[in-house]
């Protein structure tokens, strides 16, 4: 379990000593909305994993064209693929955890790599114009509202990153909304 995150630089957002439960408006316990499932530590299991993403929210209401579900599936498929790249472990998957807390208009995406190796990202690399690589975090650190990494004893790191949803509208509402603004009916 996480218990303490924060994005380079940034102050502690999450303090997940007891990440299931939270205070509902109506002080009675709520569970925030959530999936967790494991992947193979292959460049397959990655795009899986992506998919999952978009097939999850869908079923929560944001269409996987929404900008919610476009950011979710580009910050998960980098995790993924860093997890694939970095933090491979023969025999071993990665782990994908997506957190929606509408209350906090968040969705938190986790992904848990075995690796042995304590190299933990700490900030988004400069950019490498002529490089074919490198970019995921830069991308992960536009998208994100905050992200950051976390050791995960005794082997292994959860790089997470969270985005903010969209507020003004629900779900359904968006994508009706955005139906109206192209058909003009």
């Amino acid at each position: 379990m996480l218990t303490e995150t924060a994005t380079p630089g940034d102050k502690p957002r999450w303090n997940a000593a007891r990440p299931a439960a939270a205070v509902g408006g109506d002080g009675g316990e709520r569970v925030p909305d959530a999936s967790t499932e494991q992947f193979p530590s292959s460049p397959r299991g990655a795009q899986r994993a992506r998919r999952h993403a978009v097939r999850w929210l869908e079923e929560r209401g944001w269409a996987p064209a929404s900008d919610v579900s476009c950011a979710a599936a580009l910050v998960v498929g980098e995790l993924a693929a860093n997890a694939v790249q970095h933090g491979r472990v023969a025999g071993r998957e990665f782990g994908l955890r997506l957190v929606l807390d509408r209350a906090a208009g968040l969705l938190r995406v986790e992904v848990a790599d075995a690796a042995s190796a304590r190299q933990l990202p700490t900030a988004a690399p400069a950019s490498y114009p002529e490089g074919e690589s490198g970019r995921g975090l830069l991308l992960v650190d536009t998208l994100a509202v905050r992200w950051g990494s976390v050791p995960r004893p005794p082997v292994g790191k959860t790089v997470w990153a969270e985005l903010a949803l969209e507020s003004s509208t629900r779900p359904d509402e968006q994508s009706a909304d955005l139906l109206t603004a192209r058909t003009g009916q």
